[in-house]
């Protein structure tokens, strides 16, 4: 479907992960997708992958829209602020922001307290997690409140829900993921007089390439990591959770959903998108009622 044909977007984020799986999911629906970062083939990050933007803009083409990376740092306001100047030169609108920018796997000591984990790595972790946002919406949403109908999703980890309950294994990652939830609330409420929508999603257990890479398999023979982790099996694609911005952006009445938390699997229910095999994982669901409560792996019902 080519329904976002003349929508403008940016994935800030979109290397790798979510964020490449989103882009492409919006090129795929026809959109224009400036995909930013700061690995490009002239030079990594200091998160050292090797995947890059123009990649991602590659992929975005391939799917059926139009790619353009910016090599852009997001913690930069100068950079961001060209950005959105270039957006307004070129396009004259900005339509849909999503804001997937992490690049902190490195830099989470898991199940360590706040006393014993590295100081400088948790305060970079907020910095790169939460400040990148803050600064990209403030230069960008300028240009994206023109219109009505805008949408903004705040890329996380965890519902609103299972997060109030859970720990999630540091309290610097905790912060991160969860300031992110209530950050798109806030957004929500600032955008509402100008009719447009922000809200956090959520993906399940994704098969982003650094997941891949520790389980030693690919996307081709996935499933033949859940020799060593039987639970992997719930895992899900970047495209699915792609596709479910994809079909937020799409719905004349995604206003329904603004200051909420949502997830690919709870998306997935509503709209009918599948993953790239066809089903429909439900990650969050299934880690409460199997993983959480220690019954063996089953993914029937799942998805």
């Amino acid at each position: 479907m080519t329904d976002l044909q003349g929508k403008i977007a940016v994935v800030a984020g979109a290397t790798r992960g979510a964020g490449r799986g989103i882009a492409t999911e919006l090129g795929a629906a026809g959109a224009t997708v400036y995909v930013t970062g700061r690995s490009t083939r002239e030079g990594r990050s200091e998160y050292d992958r090797p995947e890059t933007i123009e990649e991602t803009a590659e992929l975005v083409a391939r799917a059926g829209g139009v790619g353009i990376p910016v090599r852009t740092d997001h913690l930069d306001p100068a950079q961001v602020k060209e950005l959105a100047d270039r957006i307004e030169r070129e396009q004259g609108r900005l339509d849909i922001l999503v804001n997937d920018i992490w690049g902190s796997e490195n830099l989470v000591e898991w199940n360590v307290p706040v006393w014993e984990h590295s100081l400088e790595k948790g305060l970079r972790m907020l910095r790169l997690a939460v400040d990148t946002h803050l600064v990209t919406s403030h230069c960008l949403l300028p240009l994206l409140i023109r219109n009505k109908g805008g949408l903004v999703v705040e890329m996380t980890d965890g519902t609103a829900e299972y997060n109030q309950a859970n720990y999630r294994l540091s309290l610097f990652y905790d912060q991160a993921k969860n300031s992110v939830i209530r950050m798109a609330w806030a957004l929500a409420h600032e955008l509402r007089p100008y009719g447009c929508t922000a809200v956090a999603l959520t993906p399940g257990w994704m098969r982003s390439e650094i997941m891949l890479e520790h389980f030693g398999v690919a996307e081709e023979n996935w499933r033949d990591a859940a020799a060593a982790e039987p639970h992997f099996l719930i895992s899900e694609s970047p495209r699915f959770v792609g596709r479910a911005v994809a079909a937020l952006a799409r719905d004349p009445d995604a206003a329904r959903w603004s200051g909420q938390s949502l997830s690919s699997g709870g998306l997935a229910q509503v709209y009918g998108f599948t993953d790239v095999d066809g089903s429909r994982p439900d990650c969050w669901r299934y880690l409460v009622e199997v993983t959480d409560a220690g019954r063996p792996a089953d993914v029937q019902g799942y998805r």
